[in-house]
């Protein structure tokens, strides 16, 4: 009896040993969201020379092939973001995807890339419109076709769309609704995320590549900033989203982001290439009046920094203090798309969102602030860079682009017109 009395009380204390164990192993898997420790930080990693290596030696073959394209123009960078998004796209559709469930759905995956492109042709169409139709002259047969979608296109989209309903509806599988209706639900969360940031930056891209090219740069200035602060000084954790984030890295990272957009605006503001607006899809040599933005001007320096300079005046392009509120964006505010991310990941319990890139994760890693800056910079300059009232030459040139040789003449008849008939009035 007391023999097993004995064995019942040494074999008792096991079960709660048996959950301590998996309870420290579930909080161990993710150590950074339950508690920042020193040697989370950047500044204690071991292997951080190394990691740094190959994140140098990746950014570099990045930025290399980013000016290649750069240098071949505003067409060959809307391809670039077109490839990028399709592979942000397969990453995110990769998150979720569960090879069983798969097995039993064949065609799923394909109705997956039906809704991407079913967007694609819409948001592109609708951005492009205009580039496309003019791409063709008026005699071909292709400026017929490219007038006919353009009428009809969003009833194209829109019975495409249908189309990918009813399959999905179709494909539905008992025992299987659950799975389906969330992989529904997340396609076209990606979509809207995806599109709506690539939207933006296709849209900067034809406005001129500088206000494409400068609000990305800003961000990787920011990030590789924010990486070598932290890496030599950060001591201070700033976000249990992003363990290895420091206050140190992101105080630093914000000041040289905002110094760096005053000048970079300046060196990229003397390039037309980069400044002209491009309204049509070819890839020839631009020159246009870039206009009063782009043009130098003479600012007078307060008398408490003359004091200590030899120069009481500099030239300033006036774009330089538009990107002063951009360089402040991307450094105080466009950082959060990166937390965002974080908290995403650790939700999934992922590092990265792919392996694409070394040392960076995938295409989704690099674009998460991104995201946030495109949108920006677009609404920025519609709303504080663009005129309100538009001169006459915008005002000629949208016509001609837009209207047919048949339709300006009778246009030009119209204003003929309306001119005699004020003339009378006035003489009346």
């Amino acid at each position: 009896m007391n023999a097993k009395l004995m064995e019942r009380d040494l074999q008792s204390p096991k079960p709660s040993s048996v959950r301590s164990r998996h309870h420290r192993k579930s909080t161990e898997a993710f150590p950074d969201v339950v508690k920042l420790n020193a040697g989370d930080l950047l500044l204690n990693d071991q292997n951080k020379y190394k990691s740094m290596w190959i994140r140098t030696y990746s950014s570099v073959w990045m930025l290399l092939g980013f000016i290649a394209v750069v240098y071949l123009g505003h067409l060959y960078l809307w391809g670039m973001i077109v490839i990028i998004q399709i592979l942000m796209t397969s990453e995110l559709f990769n998150l979720l995807r569960q090879a069983h469930e798969d097995r039993r759905l064949p065609g799923f995956r394909l109705l997956n890339w039906h809704f991407f492109f079913t967007a694609m042709l819409y948001v592109y169409g609708r951005i492009l419109g205009q580039q496309i139709r003019h791409a063709v002259t008026p005699e071909k047969v292709f400026y017929k076709l490219a007038t006919s979608f353009m009428k009809y296109q969003m009833v194209i989209c829109y019975f495409l769309y249908i189309a990918g309903f009813m399959w999905f509806i179709l494909t539905l599988k008992k025992k299987m609704y659950k799975y389906q209706f969330s992989q529904y639900a997340w396609t076209h969360m990606i979509l809207i995320v995806v599109f709506t940031q690539s939207a933006f930056t296709a849209a900067n891209i034809f406005e001129g590549i500088f206000w494409f090219l400068l609000p990305a740069a800003l961000i990787a200035i920011n990030d590789v900033a924010a990486y070598f602060f932290g890496f030599f000084f950060g001591k201070t954790p700033l976000i249990k989203l992003s363990p290895k984030k420091t206050w140190e890295g992101f105080i630093g990272a914000s000041v040289t982001t905002v110094i760096s957009a005053f000048f970079l605006a300046k060196i990229l503001g003397r390039y037309q290439w980069l400044t002209c607006p491009r309204r049509d899809l070819s890839t020839g040599w631009l020159e246009c009046d870039p206009g009063p933005i782009f043009k130098p001007e003479i600012f007078e320096l307060p008398e408490e920094i003359t004091r200590w300079l030899p120069w009481k005046e500099i030239l300033v392009l006036p774009v330089q203090w538009h990107a002063l509120c951009l360089g402040l964006f991307a450094s105080v505010i466009a950082p959060f798309g990166g937390f965002f991310a974080s908290g995403f990941k650790r939700a999934f319990k992922i590092k990265d969102f792919g392996g694409s890139i070394p040392g960076h994760g995938g295409f989704t890693d690099r674009m998460d602030c991104q995201m946030v800056m495109a949108v920006f910079a677009y609404i920025y300059h519609q709303s504080f860079v663009i005129p309100q009232c538009y001169p006459v030459e915008i005002l000629l040139e949208q016509i001609l682009r837009s209207l047919t040789y048949e339709e300006q003449e009778l246009l030009l008849a119209k204003v003929k017109e309306a001119i005699v008939a004020r003339h009378m009035e006035l003489i009346n």
